[in-house]
């Protein structure tokens, strides 16, 4: 990965829908070498896919929470969190606790719902957002030399 390709994945990260006529304009490339580098990182997996990112609050799920979880029977709960529309992520962590969870839902009362259905397989505690100052940021690319 070169510094061209950093300055690819940074407008990309900001501008995932840019054509790639705009993007090797902001990078000072023609567009069939901006798709080749563009192509070349997909195919490495440094870019994974696209996505749009949707506004909980826009479409009714004001409510977003991180539960730190326990549980002995960690393959039938990731079975039930894949499950679950509540769930967002799920990572795998070390410590006291062997999950960590984002939660989005509409009301508290219905995150209370999803907590109580999780208590079936094992402990958590709940940390609920009360606002979030950095969403979404950008990784920043090492570059290779």
């Amino acid at each position: 990965m070169d510094e061209l390709d950093k300055e690819i994945l940074l407008v990309l990260q900001e501008k995932g829908r840019i054509s790639m006529t705009e993007l090797g304009k902001e990078v000072a490339l023609s567009q069939p070498a901006v798709t080749e580098r563009v192509r070349r990182m997909e195919e490495k997996g440094i870019i994974d896919h696209y996505q749009a990112i949707v506004r909980a609050e826009k479409i009714n799920k004001p409510i977003t929470a991180f539960l730190l979880f326990h549980t002995k029977s960690c393959e039938n709960f990731v079975t039930f969190c894949n499950a679950s529309n509540e769930v967002v992520e799920l990572h795998r962590i070390s410590g006291q606790y062997n999950f960590l969870l984002k939660v989005v839902t509409e009301t508290l009362q219905s995150l209370e719902v999803a907590i109580n259905e999780m208590g079936t397989f094992g402990d958590s505690t709940t940390l609920i957002v009360l606002s979030s100052p950095i969403e979404h940021t950008k990784l920043i690319p090492l570059i290779n030399n």
